[in-house]
């Protein structure tokens, strides 16, 4: 039914001005075509997109939210590090860190949370 179907990631916030200040300045996602809401914002980020609105349930999902594929981890966390952004450290069984980067095998991550609380990540491609 859906297997043909683009899915977008939807992220409630706290305040659209706030979040649109990290998404776009810190995170460097585009607006995508305006909206008329103006409490919803459309992001492009690749070939997806990524929707971010007010809510008052803002920050109470305790899991990853948002997870972005990327060429190189180590790279954008030291990038994201120098605009500000602090990285989460979990401990997984099997896990190893280098620096803010958890390491399984071949499969790097890294994890960090936007001003509302949301958890984002990232994973090397």
């Amino acid at each position: 039914m859906l297997r043909d179907s683009d899915a977008i990631a939807t992220l409630p916030v706290k305040d659209i001005r706030t979040a649109a200040a990290f998404y776009e300045d810190i995170v460097g996602l585009e607006r995508g075509p305006g909206r008329k809401e103006k409490q919803v914002v459309t992001y492009k980020s690749g070939n997806s997109k990524l929707i971010v609105y007010e809510s008052q349930y803002a920050g109470t999902n305790k899991a990853t939210a948002v997870t972005w594929a990327v060429p190189d981890v180590t790279a954008l966390v030291e990038k994201l590090k120098a605009k500000g952004v602090k990285f989460e450290r979990y401990d997984f069984p099997g896990v190893t860190h280098e620096g803010d980067v958890h390491v399984m095998g071949e499969r790097k991550n890294a994890w960090f949370i936007d001003p509302d609380g949301n958890i984002l990540s990232i994973v090397n491609m």
